[in-house]
């Protein structure tokens, strides 16, 4: 799996001028899976975001997991992750998951956000739709995430 963590002040997803998941302080956490990915590496990669220490301490430093500060998750499922850009101008998503099994591992890694993630909201957006993502950076701090399965 791909993940690209945000650190954010604010986060939102709005589908056809509607909002249909938000979180205040926290991390937006696009994702997506790739063929091979399971279960395993969903587990794994929201075992080492809940971890990540990447939100600042009384002294400054980035010394605090997103459980640790009670922020928010919002998870947003984002199949161009997976994108291959050695070939051409034009990117392949051959790496990508197919629709049916991407859907049922990004509903995975929600529900299992919200049954571990219980300090803060865990919001979505919609797999597969049109989406807009509003969000504040926080820092700004970007980390990307990659949990591949095992060979």
């Amino acid at each position: 799996m791909i993940t690209v963590l945000q650190r954010v002040r604010e986060a939102r997803v709005d589908i056809e001028g509607r909002t249909v998941g938000q979180i205040g302080h926290g991390l937006l956490v696009l994702v997506c899976a790739e063929q091979g990915d399971s279960e395993k590496e969903a587990d794994k990669l929201l075992a080492k975001l809940m971890k990540l220490r990447i939100f600042m301490d009384d002294a400054g430093k980035m010394n605090r997991s997103v459980q640790d500060v009670q922020g928010g998750l919002l998870i947003v499922s984002q199949f161009t992750l997976a994108a291959d850009t050695t070939g051409g101008n034009r990117p392949s998503f051959t790496r990508a998951a197919n629709p049916q099994e991407g859907q049922r591992l990004y509903d995975y890694l929600v529900e299992q956000a919200k049954v571990l993630h219980n300090v803060g909201p865990v919001a979505t957006g919609a797999f597969g739709a049109d989406m807009q993502v509003h969000l504040v950076n926080d820092g700004p701090v970007t980390i990307p995430l990659r949990m591949a399965p095992a060979a």
